[in-house]
């Protein structure tokens, strides 16, 4: 009997473009609304039994109404397609419906592990369309991969997914289409984005890994400082510049935006309603179109640094951070957000797994005050501020760059929780 996809030892997540016909588009969005609905329908459900339980006072009507909600939850898939008889059609996936319950107790999940996370609230009608489908292997096929599933490789350019048939795709990585006979599909998620583009998002699951880990060991070892002024300085001293994608394009971005603003007032005071308004709509791509393309250079960038973090030293060390609370700083939120820590914090640690490296993460406190040589910690009335990018120590002399100085202090810590 073959493994299931939790069961294999190496996971991979690949995202590729697709160009599915008119017709394929039509039954995307009917999915992707009708997983929008499930999701809000089992939400109403929750809230409406949780206002219905604070009723103190005993009234039959009440008491038989949270029966009805209890019930209808046990077996949700069932109870919201017989109420909702459109549910039934034939278009619509059935691992769809599945999948957005799933998605649903899982984000209450998500709520009772980290509190921060809030409870499930109602996915709102957007342009951006997203439904979730599983892949099923039939019990004649011994060995599950890329190429026998429900949702499967026809060939190089060629992607088959339940309920949508054969769609043209941009192409699979060439590792992965060459291992495709021992790769297994998991659950598929099928994406539209605010310019129209769509993509097609696998997990994948084998018993070989998916990247050949480096046979030798670099013996070396690093620490990285991320801050405002420059993305990032090692503890080799080596400084890469901040890119600055956002700053790049803002003016730009807000032209388009104040035209898009103007639209919107036009067709309100028309009475029109906006997805009918034509000329919003293509402002509307044009703004997405531009906040696209800074998204995509700037996750171009953070792969890039990465990966050559990762490849090139078998530790590396950051500081941890809490993108949350730095955002409350407006002064700097904007240059935070531009910056992408968290996304490279993210990317670190997924690529140390599929290389065979070590990424740890310490607490970054008094990295910046301390003296990398003799250990002097600045006393309150020699603090530095954010003004003071070099320094000296007032006990061994040593002159510092603030910057590769905390990178130092943050791999010695690194190295002793190691």
């Amino acid at each position: 009997m073959s493994k299931t996809m939790a069961q294999l030892p190496y996971h991979y997540g690949v995202k590729v473009r697709v160009f599915p016909s008119t017709a394929q588009k039509r039954l995307i969005k009917r999915n992707s609304d009708a997983s929008r609905f499930i999701y809000n329908e089992m939400n109403g459900m929750n809230r409406e039994l949780f206002l219905l339980r604070q009723v103190k006072t005993p009234i039959m009507v009440v008491q038989k109404r949270i029966q009805t909600l209890e019930q209808r939850l046990k077996s949700p898939s069932t109870a919201i397609s017989n109420i909702h008889g459109w549910l039934n059609d034939g278009d619509l996936d059935s691992d769809m419906k599945a999948n957005s319950i799933k998605n649903y107790r899982a984000a209450w999940n998500l709520f009772r592990k980290v509190h921060r996370s809030g409870t499930p609230v109602f996915h709102k009608k957007q342009i951006e369309q997203k439904y979730q489908t599983s892949n099923h292997y039939t019990s004649k096929k011994d060995v599950p991969s890329m190429t026998n599933g429900s949702v499967r490789l026809i060939d190089v350019k060629t992607l088959q997914v339940a309920k949508l048939g054969r769609m043209r795709f941009k192409g699979m990585p060439e590792k992965l289409y060459a291992s495709r006979d021992c790769i297994r599909i998991g659950t598929t998620t099928i994406t539209m984005d605010a310019t129209g583009r769509y993509y097609v998002s696998m997990q994948l699951a084998s018993e070989q890994p998916f990247v050949t880990k480096p046979e030798k060991k670099t013996h070396d070892s690093v620490g990285i400082d991320l801050n405002t002024d420059n993305f990032l300085t090692d503890s080799d001293g080596n400084v890469v510049a901040n890119p600055r994608y956002y700053r790049s394009i803002k003016g730009k971005l807000a032209k388009a935006q104040r035209k898009l603003s103007r639209r919107a007032l036009r067709a309100k005071r028309e009475h029109r309603p906006l997805h009918d308004a034509k000329n919003y709509q293509k402002q509307h791509a044009i703004v997405a179109s531009i906040q696209r393309k800074v998204a995509n250079r700037r996750n171009n960038f953070l792969h890039l640094v990465s990966t050559t973090l990762i490849k090139n030293h078998d530790l590396v060390v950051a500081e941890e951070l809490r993108s949350k609370n730095m955002l409350r700083n407006h002064a700097l939120a904007m240059s935070i957000a531009d910056v992408g820590w968290r996304t490279l914090l993210g990317m670190l640690t997924y690529k140390a797994d599929l290389y065979g490296r070590k990424f740890v993460t310490v607490n970054p406190h008094n990295t910046t005050q301390t003296c990398s040589q003799c250990g002097y910690l600045m006393h309150d009335d020699e603090k530095l501020t954010l003004k003071d990018r070099e320094w000296t120590c007032p006990l061994c002399g040593s002159h510092h760059i603030r910057d590769w100085n905390a990178a130092k202090n943050i791999l010695a810590k690194g190295l002793v929780s190691a």
